[in-house]
Formats: structure tokens, sequence, C-alpha cells
């Protein structure tokens, strides 16, 4: 994404709704190998319970 497109995205929608957009492009991998850990986790967990 070019920064002309990123001002024009925030002419055209608003700056709130280009930043949330923009902050869940981001954080989408993130979240992604969380739950990875987490389920990895339970697992682990299930695993000593036994």
């Amino acid at each position: 994404m070019s920064d002309v497109d990123l001002f024009q995205m925030i002419g055209n929608f608003g700056f709130p709704i280009v930043m949330t957009i923009y902050l869940l492009h981001r954080f989408e991998k993130k979240i992604e190998r969380l739950e990875e850990v987490v389920q990895e986790l339970a697992k682990i967990i299930s695993f000593n319970r036994k």
C-alpha cells in the first residue's frame, strides 16, 4: 500500500476507520501465532494430566 493510497483512503473513509483496518491487518500474524501457542499449551497441559 503506497502513501498516496493511504491518504486517499483517509480522505474517503476517515482516519479512525483506516487506522482500525491498518492495525487489524498488522496484528493478524501475531494473533495467529498466539492462537498456535495457546493450542500447543493446551496439548502440553492435557498430556501432563494423564
